[in-house]
């Protein structure tokens, strides 16, 4: 049986990353086989090109360079890591995927959606989530949680827009959903961390029945 493959996105400092683990420890307490990866990233070539695109080095050659490289990273992600997952019956739980190039280069960067589906259809082919978890903040909160999180650490390449910018971010993101209310849902994300994550598991086991999945002995990453 092939796996299921859930998604989370959102904008900066929305909890993503913290749900997703979450999510995978509860899907691996129940012997379901997880793979966690994240984008840009999850496999040796496309951890290269999320080096190059989180410092900025790209945004001079413009928003048509950037969606070039987050798809050749994708591509890379996709041959490698969430196809052979899914295809061994691995549930597959990824934070950000082909979601955050239509809303950051396409909504945002102003790309024309037929070259945003066109680098879709090369990149991703037929594949999509099952489930696309939207989690929400006011842009100024999420902020707020991405600076206390880096520490001192520089912003990256997209935490260092203006909050104008994440505002749109946002709204963008409810425009995904209400496109796309099938497979997309948005979850409350200023609710305390317990909140929310039960807010998850809630949505999961509704939509994709966790419990009907084949029982694995990997964990993690298997």
């Amino acid at each position: 049986m092939r796996g299921r493959f859930i998604t989370f996105e959102g904008g900066e400092g929305t909890g993503k990353s913290t749900h997703a683990g979450l999510l995978a420890e509860r899907l691996t307490s129940l012997g379901i086989g997880v793979v966690l990866t994240r984008e840009p990233g999850g496999s040796p070539g496309a951890e290269v090109i999320r080096h190059v695109l989180l410092a900025g080095v790209a945004k001079p050659l413009g928003t048509n360079a950037e969606a070039l490289l987050f798809a050749a990273a994708r591509d890379d992600h996709v041959r490698n890591t969430i196809e052979p997952a899914l295809t061994r019956g691995a549930w597959v739980i990824c934070d950000r995927f082909i979601d955050s190039t239509r809303v950051y280069q396409g909504a945002l960067g102003h790309l024309d959606p037929k070259f945003i589906r066109a680098l879709e259809r090369v990149t991703v082919g037929d594949l999509k989530p099952d489930l696309t978890l939207i989690l929400d903040v006011p842009a100024d909160i999420g902020l707020a949680r991405a600076r206390k999180r880096r520490g001192g650490e520089t912003a990256d390449r997209f935490e260092a827009e203006s909050l104008t910018f994440h505002e749109e971010l946002r709204k963008a993101y409810r425009q995904l959903f209400m496109a796309e209310p099938g497979r997309c849902v948005v979850v409350d994300a200023t609710q305390p961390k317990q909140a929310v994550a039960d807010r998850v598991w809630k949505i999961v086991t509704e939509r994709l029945d966790p419990a009907t999945a084949p029982m694995r002995s990997a964990g993690v990453g298997s």
